[in-house]
């Protein structure tokens, strides 16, 4: 992403679980951090990264 973009994006999330998460699949946060998956480097998409920001609701 480049800094002209800063502020203007939208995050989208599926994780009903996570006390971010509202209606539409839109995670109410301004910024999130994604992290590396430990043990992950598989290639897998679902293996590589999680959702930092992630708190239960």
């Amino acid at each position: 992403m480049s800094r002209s973009n800063v502020g203007c994006q939208t995050i989208g999330c599926r994780v009903a679980s996570c006390k971010y998460h509202s209606d539409g699949h839109i995670c109410t946060l301004d910024r999130i951090e994604v992290e590396p998956m430990p043990g992950g480097n598989t290639g897998t998409p679902a293996d590589e990264s999680l959702c930092g920001s992630y708190r239960k609701c």
